[in-house]
């Protein structure tokens, strides 16, 4: 996989994903930016969350289970000293549905475990959590 981003002056810049996507990467004024687009750590957490989820759905879709609304919150924390990586990152699953507990669980392991390149890219201590139709279930503990 490979990227080419052009800078646009300030803090800016652009470029196109391998796939034909145009992405623009800004700071804020406050470190020299114009607030044109998102930080790149914004998008390495986005990048978490969808690559979990895409699992999520993917797993739950083939054995054929019925996934009827699905968000996900994350949550980091960055060092504050230099080069303040994330050091904490907090994932919770929302799903509703007719999803037998046991099923969303083993969706969330496989995600964690085997498909996610993109946490398993993170230097970081990650915590999973979920709920089910609105209620929130224990941590999933590996």
């Amino acid at each position: 996989m490979k990227a080419r981003l052009d800078w646009d002056g300030g803090m800016a810049f652009n470029g196109m994903t391998e796939s034909g996507h145009r992405v623009v990467l800004d700071a804020d004024a406050e470190s020299g930016g114009a607030n044109s687009g998102p930080r790149p750590t914004e998008l390495l957490l986005h990048a978490a969350a969808v690559c979990t989820g895409m699992d999520i759905v993917m797993v739950l879709s083939k054995i054929r289970l019925n996934v009827e609304e699905f968000f996900v919150d994350i949550e980091g924390r960055r060092a504050t000293e230099h080069p303040k990586r994330f050091t904490e990152i907090s994932i919770t699953y929302h799903l509703k549905g007719d999803l037998p507990e046991e099923k969303v669980v083993r969706a969330i392991k496989l995600s964690i475990e085997t498909y996610c390149s993109v946490t398993h890219s993170l230097n970081a201590t990650l915590s999973y959590h979920y709920a089910l139709n609105g209620e929130p279930i224990e941590t999933v503990v590996l």
